[in-house]
This record gives structure tokens, sequence and C-alpha cells, in this order.
């Protein structure tokens, strides 16, 4: 589904969308050249590491930062984090596509209506935005003690070069109800798949 080379360095945004328009949107982010900083896959378990939680967090707080989303799907993997917002009211299923082809969406949970007040881009800003300063901190406070390590395991925070997340985002306009139970199906199977994912470390960049 995500496919890194596919997307990489150049624009992803659909040209003339408005991405502060109701409806669903699977975004994902990658940690800065796939570098695990925010968990562990043992077996087929996710174990986030302080960092990793600091990032889920964060991802929560969002609705409270933006009244206007609600938040769905999502997961902090080692690398990279995927989470599905919604910008509420969104149109019932079956109802036309506007003018600029904009999602038909699924059944809203809040009013038709609501003012949405940021775009999908600037709301992942913020979210990239806070999530880097929060892991500055914990840097500061708790620095991992073996940086040369590549295996290393232990509970401090690995430092980053230069940029926490890479320069972009990547995202997808879910437009149906058959879309978003697969994406959401896909979240969840994440670190299942962990050893498959175009975003392993071992994968070829």
């Amino acid at each position: 589904m995500f496919d890194p080379n596919k997307h990489h360095r150049r624009s992803i945004r659909l040209a003339g969308y408005d991405y502060s328009q109701a409806g669903l949107y699977f975004n994902t982010i990658c940690i800065q050249k796939r570098k695990c900083l925010l968990a562990n896959i043992i077996g087929e378990s996710l174990v986030l590491n302080e960092a990793g939680k600091m990032v889920e967090m964060e991802w929560l707080a969002l609705s409270e930062r933006f009244s206007a989303i609600r938040l769905h799907e999502y997961i902090v993997m080692p690398n990279h984090f995927h989470g599905i917002i919604e910008i509420v009211g969104s149109p019932l299923v079956g109802d036309p596509q506007n003018e600029k082809g904009q999602p038909q969406g699924i059944a809203p949970t809040a009013p038709p209506g609501t003012a949405a007040q940021k775009t999908v881009g600037e709301i992942m800003g913020a979210f990239k935005s806070i999530t880097t300063g929060k892991y500055i901190e914990g840097v500061k406070k708790h620095k991992c003690v073996c940086i040369k390590n590549k295996t290393c395991t232990c509970s401090g925070w690995k430092i980053f070069d230069k940029k926490l997340w890479q320069r972009n985002y990547w995202e997808h306009i879910i437009r149906n109800e058959e879309s978003y139970q697969r994406i959401s199906q896909y979240i969840l199977r994440n670190p299942a798949k962990w050893v498959e994912d175009q975003l392993h470390p071992q994968t070829r960049q």
C-alpha cells in the first residue's frame, strides 16, 4: 500500500484538492533514514519504548488540539506511523462526489457542516513538530547510553540526525466504507507484517 520509493521526495498532494474538506484521510510519516527509534517488534508483538509512547500520546491529544477532527485506527511502528484522521461532517456513503472529486466518505461521527479550520497537512505538520520537540526533551533527559550499538534495547532515547521525521508525509483519501475497512485492517496487521514491510530498515531504499 505505501511505497516509499514511489512517494519519496516529490509532491504527493492532489492538485487543487481542499484538504480541509470533511472526509477521512489515511496518513503515514516516517522516521528520517528509517531509523527504528520508537518501538521493537518481538515475534508479531509491538513493544513501544518511551519515545513511541510519547508519539502515541501526542497523536491521541490531537483531537483536543483540533476540535474539528476525529481519530480512527492508528499504529506506532519502529520507524514509522500510520493513522486515520477524520475531518468531521463527511457525507454519507452513496452521496455523489462534488465537482473536485472529494471523498464520498463513510457515515459521519459528527453533524455535517462542522467547520474545519485546519488542513490535513497542517494537522500532520503540528503532530510532527510537537513530537520532535518532545523527542528532543527526551534525549536531553534520558539519552541512550549505547548510541553506537545498532541492536541496543536500553530504555534511553536514541539521538537522531538533524530531523526526526522525513520531510514529507504520505496520505490517501478514503472514499468509501470498503476502503476504510481495508485500510483499518492494514494498520492493525502492520506489526505482524513487519518483516515484509516496505519501510523495514533491511528493505533496500
